[in-house]
């Protein structure tokens, strides 16, 4: 599905330039290399503020608690999507209110936000699911609306520009109040290691979000409030400083990856390719395919035997899981999530693939 491997050969020197500047400086905590990099992630953006963090889960969770969300608080979010987005929630005691998605870009509906507020909502967390942004016009509309929160929840989606009704372009991450992205390894820009990041454009929250990531500390030894132990290290950092002006060239593999994929199944009425958001760009950190017109779990087997790696994001939707059954939800109460989690498929995407493999991969699929 990835080939970190051949992406590490083709920038090595840099790469590993910047780990032996950490290891010979011994800043593994807070280097140099962490400011470096965040400067840099600042001017690719165009975000005000960029905080490194330990892990994208963890993004979210400091987002969350630096809005001063209260145990009870509804945050709204879609029930398709990796299990992070609704863990933080359960976590700091507010109370998930999932909703269905849209069929073609598998990306939160904007209908069922609306029909999803009540008194208690305080937060939508909508999830730039698999490379591009939700509805974001719309949905801050709403929020502006009804006086909630965005947290943006981009770790599938960083480099993702989102274009409004009036041509302002926004990246991903850059919209809402705070803004959440993963370095996981695999992401489009990933580290080697875990990773994450938080984006504001507001001074206090960034403020509130460095304190919280560095356990509540703003004074050494002074803890103002409950805060975490969350920071990127400087080797994360290095290799993430070295691989982030390659962002653009490895999108563009992704997408031209993509566009073979959209040629060979385009026309095919049993499995459908991913709907594009006309207002978003497409970065396809996964190509999901919605087969309808023949058994999934066959065609994936099949691909194994061929060796062509093929996963399900995500087999069970949120409202389905053990640890998240509600009462208020069953079984049959989000049908285009149910549907989706019954047919997708990700084929593999990333920035080394060759002619040649994607060539077996569309033959193998037949």
């Amino acid at each position: 599905m990835v080939d970190l491997q051949s992406q590490y050969q083709r920038i090595k020197s840099d790469i590993d330039r910047g780990i032996m500047s950490v290891i010979e400086s011994a800043q593994f905590i807070k280097g140099p290399q962490v400011t470096a990099f965040q400067e840099h992630l600042e001017q690719y953006t165009g975000a005000k503020h960029v905080i490194p963090v330990g892990n994208g889960t963890d993004a979210l969770q400091i987002a969350l608690m630096a809005l001063g969300l209260k145990p009870g608080d509804e945050v709204i979010t879609p029930t398709f999507t990796f299990i992070a987005t609704a863990e933080v929630v359960a976590l700091l005691g507010l109370t998930p209110v999932v909703v269905d998605v849209d069929w073609d870009t598998m990306n939160i509906s904007v209908d069922a936000i609306k029909k999803a507020i009540t008194p208690k909502t305080k937060a939508i967390v909508p999830v730039h699911l698999f490379g591009q942004c939700a509805d974001m016009e719309q949905i801050l509309q709403i929020a502006k609306e009804h006086n909630l929160y965005v947290v943006e929840d981009g770790c599938q989606a960083i480099g993702s520009v989102y274009t409004f009704s009036d041509g302002t372009r926004k990246q991903a991450c850059t919209m809402g109040e705070i803004g959440c992205t993963s370095f996981f390894p695999s992401k489009n820009l990933g580290c080697y290691g875990d990773g994450g990041a938080l984006f504001t454009d507001d001074d206090a929250l960034a403020a509130r979000i460095r304190a919280i990531a560095n356990h509540g500390m703003v004074v050494r030894y002074h803890h103002d409030e409950v805060g975490v132990n969350s920071r990127l290290d400087s080797i994360q950092a290095a290799v993430l400083d070295a691989k982030l002006p390659h962002l653009n060239e490895y999108i563009t593999a992704r997408q031209q990856a993509a566009a073979r994929y959209d040629a060979a199944f385009g026309s095919r009425q049993d499995m459908l390719i991913p709907g594009r958001n006309p207002q978003s760009t497409h970065v396809f950190h996964q190509y999901t395919l919605r087969v309808v017109g023949q058994d999934r779990d066959a065609l994936k087997q099949k691909l194994a035997e061929k060796d062509i790696p093929a996963m399900i994001y995500y087999p069970v939707p949120l409202h389905m899981q053990k640890a998240y059954q509600d009462p208020r939800y069953k079984q049959g109460d989000f049908p285009v999530a149910e549907k989706l989690a019954a047919c997708v498929l990700s084929l593999p995407m990333h920035t080394e693939l060759t002619d040649e493999q994607l060539d077996y991969i569309i033959s193998g699929i037949g």
